[in-house]
C-alpha cells in the first residue's frame, strides 16, 4: 500500500496508522462510494502529529458508532481524535489524530469487547 510506504520513508511507526487506514479506506468503498467516483486519502505529518483524512463522495451519509462492525470503534480507539467534517460537495472527510509524541498503542493492546461501528 502506498500509504504505508509513505509513512516508512517518514521514519513513522506502521502498525497503528496503517490499521486507521484501513478501517478508513475501508468504511469509504463500503458505505461511502458513488459509481464511477473514488475516495481520496491523504496523509500531513507535522513534528507532533500524523493527520489521516479520507474523503468520499457521499456527503449525505455520516458515520458513527453501531452495534454492528467494528471500525470506528478501532478509529476511536487507535486515534487520539476522529471527526467528519464537509468536504467539497458532495463529499465529506472522515479524520483522525495521532500524536508522535507519545507511544503509539499496539493494536494488541486495544480492547474490542461487543463489535460496533461502521458507517
Amino acid at each position: 500500500m502506498l500509504a504505508i510506504e509513505q509513512l516508512r520513508s517518514w521514519g513513522l511507526p506502521l502498525e497503528v496508522p496503517g490499521q486507521i487506514i484501513a478501517e478508513l479506506s475501508t468504511n469509504a468503498i463500503t458505505h461511502g462510494r458513488v459509481p464511477g467516483r473514488d475516495f481520496k486519502l491523504a496523509l500531513t505529518v507535522t513534528r507532533e502529529t500524523l493527520l489521516i483524512e479520507v474523503t468520499d463522495t457521499r456527503g449525505d451519509r455520516i458515520p458513527e458508532i453501531r452495534d454492528t462492525g467494528r471500525g470506528l470503534v478501532l478509529v476511536e480507539a487507535l486515534a487520539d481524535r476522529w471527526g467528519v467534517r464537509e468536504g467539497p460537495v458532495p463529499s465529506k472527510v472522515v479524520w483522525a489524530e495521532l500524536s508522535l509524541t507519545r507511544s503509539l498503542p499496539r493494536r494488541s493492546d486495544i480492547p474490542l469487547g461487543e463489535p460496533a461501528g461502521g458507517c
